[in-house]
């Protein structure tokens, strides 16, 4: 790319995190080409993917045809400096990661592990996407999602205020209310 071109250039990265488990079928998916496509249609340049415990190594691209770039990590201190530099976010279920994005106003798409015996995680993923607060996909339906999804169909998420039950508390260990 020439130096004019990279003047130009305007990045948009895809952060994608698993958390501290491994979930192979999502970093599979986000390493398919129908994905990769799908992304590059919405105007995303790069993908940074954190694997976790997973074994499944996805393929490093750098740019040189236009393409994205995908470069990926096993784990991190943090992630918040990922979460806050994102474009779009692609999470596993886990309600940290979740709030975490939501509550810095991010577009996300969660995706739920099936592979999970006991899934409340879905139940949570379900009724925020029901809220329209985020996008919910199963890894096979990942495509389908970040095609048809609409950022500005997205409801920013309220942390609700705890007062009420911090008064609550307060009372019943016989703490003054004021």
């Amino acid at each position: 790319m020439d130096e004019a071109a990279n003047e130009n250039y305007s990045s948009k990265m895809v952060f994608v995190t698993v958390g501290t488990t491994c979930f192979d079928a999502l970093v599979k998916a986000v390493d398919s080409q129908q994905v990769k496509e799908e992304l590059t249609n919405k105007g995303y340049t790069d993908i940074l993917i954190q694997m976790g415990r997973g074994s499944y190594v996805p393929s490093k691209v750098t740019r040189e045809d236009g393409s994205l770039t995908v470069d990926y990590f096993t784990f991190s201190p943090s992630i918040a400096d990922y979460l806050k530099s994102a474009s779009l976010i692609i999470s596993h279920a886990g309600s940290g990661s979740i709030f975490e994005t939501l509550r810095l106003g991010k577009p996300l798409i969660v995706v739920v592990n099936e592979d999970l015996m006991d899934n409340h995680q879905s139940e949570l993923a379900e009724e925020l996407a029901e809220r329209k607060h985020l996008f919910y996909a199963r890894p096979q339906t990942l495509h389908h999602t970040i095609q048809a999804m609409d950022l500005e169909s997205l409801v920013p998420y309220t942390p609700g205020n705890p007062m009420p039950v911090v008064t609550l508390m307060n009372r019943f260990l016989g703490f003054p209310t004021e």
